[in-house]
């Protein structure tokens, strides 16, 4: 016996931070030589062997203090690679000894730059990596738990017996061993002990992958194995400022959008296909589409469409499906519910070949109390504050991240890098931003503590956000950062270094909240309420506002869009297209929810479809052309996106005809050598010889009208367009007479190529 038996107690009952000192291959002296000596603590084991392949030789291994606990001592010059030859219940097996490699990724500055909140990749230390030490190939795990009195490796490689693969202790509370043997798609968690001896069973916080719901596992995955074929996109993204270019996001929920058939059977990574697996919790006749079938089917529905973007409800792993992805249980782990990370890598790479960026909303603001996640993960309160008034959010039964520990921060600002880094994904829309900025967001008084100054400002996840922002610009131009933030929070789309939350977008909830309010009420009453349209332009150019009509706006009872119009059907279609020309051309970049774009009746439902049978009808078809034309024109006009963001861009015709419920504006382009001419009328009342004044004489031609046949509307128009005349109107030299069609949007631009001088109006006009 070369060890003591308190030593072999502390390995036997999990309370060795570092088995190594105890397990494993060590140098003895023994009559006067050194020899060798190896341990093994085996609970399953009746009996134990060190096979040393060099030699070709077996050495029998005695129970020491334990019955599962063996040594023998080998006297060579040197031992390497050396094998354990296992004898359970009466089956052999041989195994490399996960003791007789001390490997590890992390070096001393990891460790030091990791308890700072500086370490940007740490993902690619901690978690669970492919490895080869001295020729073996197999999975060094790591994980922060700095309060376990233990950490083990669970999985069914050790039938997810934690006595067996104890991790070792590092600095700063980092547990860490490598398995070797083990391989991509290997099922694990993490078995961690606090020092009351009470066990919690953990996914991987940085782990790649998870096992489908309702397991929890973390899977053992290879990032690094994909072959992208986006080196154009992402070269032209690296050079082009996104704030001057033309967006419009089509906003998807990926578990709701289409279900497959059962009897179809699932496309896998490889393209070959396997018998369905029912993954749809209440439609036992469906199953979710994978990645690479929504590849198939979104990617040119999108394209057709004309949007630029597309932006995804929350990828990441979540255990429930009515979360719409919201409760995050695996920050690193693009849901298993559609596929593999290669199979997502694969629907981003092909959304960036056919033109499309992409975008994912990203939760760093709560996270849920599922027992395999995040909360109480070393047995403390580690990457949530333990006072409740800082630390949970009750009206959404989650926890808050500490926004003050420096690993905490690290955790997320590395989370938001790793999913430009490895999925080249081309933005993040930071979810409920108001709710993080505000210590008593949602909070009776009493239930909240203030900060260090007395305020309700929450100054740690301030300062978070602009080291995100500041980490993904510094690695990633020509990304976007988008905010959804409710509130009057000063500078949040400027940058870092001028005290703004360096985000380059932010959602202008007051314009959504203003419009659908306007455009819900009967047109009679919006001549009272003319504000509601002409308010946004006194602070549009406070911030970098994305104007969007998004999902929360289609449910909780909320009706979808067009429900939400008044009138008769063709009315309620008119204002719909009405509203959406208007959001096309006010400032601001744009973002809608699926379903809007052929005027879904119903409300967004998680467990379904869209209503995709409605395309059968006229209107609904009509509605779907109409947005592909709006957005061919957005995207064929720099007027209306190359200056979102200054005043400049923006110019008033007339905003105080609230008689009639008409405005008219003009958007200019970044040179102002180009313009297009807006008028819009909110009522179903008609109008001609309506006088608009213009900058400059010419033809002004009729880009665009809502009320287009081809659109469902009753084609009213200019018959093309129009030419000024020379007639001073709203303090211009020159004007239009122009025949306004009811509850509908019209876009005019000058053509500089007719040189004919406007006919005079003693000809007729």
């Amino acid at each position: 016996m070369t060890i003591s038996r308190d030593q072999v107690d502390r390995i036997v009952s999990n309370q060795h931070q570092d088995p190594f000192e105890v397990l494993g291959c060590h140098t003895i002296q023994e009559n006067g030589r050194s020899v060798w000596v190896v341990r093994a603590y085996l609970p399953k084991a009746d009996r134990a062997s060190v096979l040393c392949p060099e030699e070709r030789q077996e050495y029998p291994m005695e129970s020491v203090h334990h019955p599962h606990f063996f040594e023998c001592t080998i006297p060579t010059a040197t031992l390497s690679n050396y094998q354990l030859k296992i004898y359970e219940n009466g089956h052999e097996r041989v195994s490399y000894d996960p003791y007789a490699f001390r490997s590890s990724k992390l070096t001393d500055f990891d460790i030091h730059l990791f308890a700072e909140g500086n370490h940007h990749r740490i993902y690619e230390k901690l978690g669970a990596h492919l490895l080869r030490v001295d020729g073996i190939k197999g999975v060094y795990f790591a994980v922060w738990a700095p309060n376990a009195r233990n950490v083990s490796v669970l999985g069914d490689f050790n039938n997810w017996d934690g006595r067996q693969h104890q991790m070792a202790r590092r600095g700063n509370g980092i547990w860490e061993l490598f398995i070797p043997g083990l391989d991509i798609g290997a099922s694990y968690k993490y078995e961690i002990k606090n020092h009351a001896g009470h066990i919690y069973e953990k996914s991987d916080p940085y782990g790649f992958q998870q096992e489908p719901r309702p397991k929890t596992a973390s899977i053992v995955a290879d990032l690094n194995a994909y072959a992208w074929q986006d080196q154009g996109w992402m070269e032209q993204r690296r050079s082009t400022d996104p704030l001057t270019q033309p967006i419009a996001v089509y906003e998807v929920h990926l578990g709701s959008w289409m279900h497959a058939s059962m009897d179809e059977p699932s496309v896998l990574a490889d393209g070959t296909t396997e018998p369905p697996v029912q993954v749809a919790d209440l439609k036992p006749w469906a199953r979710f589409l994978t990645y690479r079938e929504l590849a198939a089917k979104l990617i040119p529905y999108v394209k057709e469409l004309g949007y630029t973007h597309i932006e995804l409800l929350p990828v990441a792993e979540h255990p429930f499906d009515g979360s719409w992805g919201y409760q995050v249980t695996g920050y690193f782990a693009p849901t298993s519910r559609f596929g593999s990370p290669e199979d997502f890598m694969y629907f981003v790479d092909q959304c960036h070949q056919n033109g499309i960026g992409v975008l994912v909303d990203w939760v760093p603001g709560h996270f849920p109390k599922d027992g395999h996640g995040l909360a109480f993960f070393d047995g403390t309160h580690l990457y949530e504050h333990s006072d409740p008034r800082k630390g949970e959010h009750k009206e959404w039964g989650t926890l808050v991240f500490n926004y003050n520990r420096h690993e905490v921060r690290n955790f997320l600002v590395s989370n938001a890098l790793f999913w430009f880094d490895k999925y080249h994904i081309d933005g993040i829309r930071v979810d409920a931003v108001a709710s993080m900025l505000y210590l008593d967001y949602c909070r009776e008084e009493g239930e909240w503590l203030p900060n260090e100054y007395g305020g309700r400002e929450n100054l740690e996840a301030a300062d978070f956000l602009r080291q995100v922002n500041q980490v993904i610009f510094s690695y990633f131009p020509g990304i976007l950062s988008i905010a959804e933030e409710s509130t009057s929070w000063p500078m949040v789309s400027w940058p870092t270094y001028t005290g703004g939350l360096g985000f380059n977008l932010k959602w202008n909830m007051g314009w959504m909240h203003d419009m659908l309010d306007y455009f819900s009420m009967d047109p009679w009453f919006r001549q009272f309420h003319q504000n509601n349209i002409t308010f946004s332009m006194w602070y549009h150019h406070s911030e970098n506002f994305m104007l969007a009509l998004s999902h929360d706006e289609v449910v909780h009872g909320k009706s979808n869009i067009i429900g939400k119009m008044p009138g008769d059907r063709w009315q309620q279609f008119a204002n719909l297209r009405c509203l959406f020309t208007y959001m096309y051309t006010h400032p601001g970049k744009k973002t809608m929810f699926m379903g809007m774009e052929f005027g879904q009746w119903s409300e967004w439902n998680v467990w379904g479809d869209l209503e995709w049978h409605l395309l059968q009808y006229e209107p609904h078809q009509q509605t779907k052309q109409f947005f592909s034309d709006l957005n061919t024109l957005y995207r064929q006009e720099p007027t209306l996106y190359s200056q979102d963001f200054g005043q400049d861009g923006f110019e008033w015709i007339d905003c105080s005809d609230n008689r009639h419920s008409v405005v008219a504006f003009i958007r200019w382009d970044k040179e102002f050598k180009d313009f297009a001419i807006v008028v819009c009328n909110f009522t179903p009342q008609p109008h001609s010889h309506y006088r608009i004044g213009v900058p400059e004489h010419g033809f002004y031609t009729e880009l665009f009208n809502s009320d287009a046949r081809e659109y469902g509307g009753s084609n009213m128009g200019n018959l093309g367009g129009k030419w000024a005349d020379e007639w001073a109107y709203h303090h211009r030299r020159y004007s239009l007479d122009l025949c306004l069609p009811p509850l509908a949007t019209l876009v005019f631009k000058l053509d500089r190529q007719k040189t004919v001088t406007t006919p005079s109006l003693t000809d007729g006009d």
